[in-house]
């Protein structure tokens, strides 16, 4: 049933987003020159796959975790996309195509190998990554890789219908705070 959900939801969210994410590419060429962001990331199974994003940070910007990055490295532009959450629309695609549901462990960076880690050890790997999950509402970042791994594990376990439902809806309320950036100087 939530595989059937994500595939409705995600184009149903790519159809009624098209337009706005016209007017967001448009503005990304303007902002850095390239508006999409192509990332591979950790999947179901340690499987790798691409993630389609919009960008939010400077070409040249290294491939590390977000909290990781220079927070110089974010445009303006990518301020407001982080901040409303919309950089991550084009992911709607991933799930439609199955590499990701709408709910679950946000998926990771291959060089993240701590959080890859803690979270094989606590079988994270066995469901498909999301756009949003039960840590992203409580505002863990990957800066916190253990805590986080232990969240989504906790999601896991009491995962169906009701918690996917949920999740989802706190995410379209507003709840959580979107990737983070860390401050200068820290």
């Amino acid at each position: 049933m939530i595989r059937v959900l994500d595939v409705v939801l995600s184009a149903v969210g790519l159809l009624v987003s098209a337009p706005l994410m016209l007017i967001i590419f448009v503005a990304g060429l303007i902002d850095t020159g390239s508006p999409l962001f192509i990332q591979e990331r950790v999947g179901r199974g340690r499987r790798p796959f691409r993630v389609v994003k919009l960008r939010t940070m400077r070409l040249e910007t290294p491939s590390v975790g977000t909290h990781l990055a220079d927070p110089a490295s974010v445009t303006p532009l990518g301020r407001f996309l982080r901040r409303t959450k919309l950089d991550e629309l084009p992911q709607l695609w991933n799930v439609l195509k199955g590499d990701m549901s709408l709910v679950g462990p946000r998926p990771c960076l291959p060089n993240q190998t701590e959080l890859i880690a803690a979270r094989s050890r606590l079988g994270v790997f066995a469901v498909r990554p999301g756009i949003t999950g039960l840590a992203q509402i409580r505002g863990i970042d990957m800066s916190e890789p253990q805590r986080l791994a232990e969240v989504d594990a906790e999601m896991m376990r009491g995962f169906g219908l009701v918690a996917y439902c949920r999740i989802l809806a706190a995410t379209l309320l507003g709840a959580g705070r979107g990737d983070r950036v860390r401050r200068s100087g820290v």
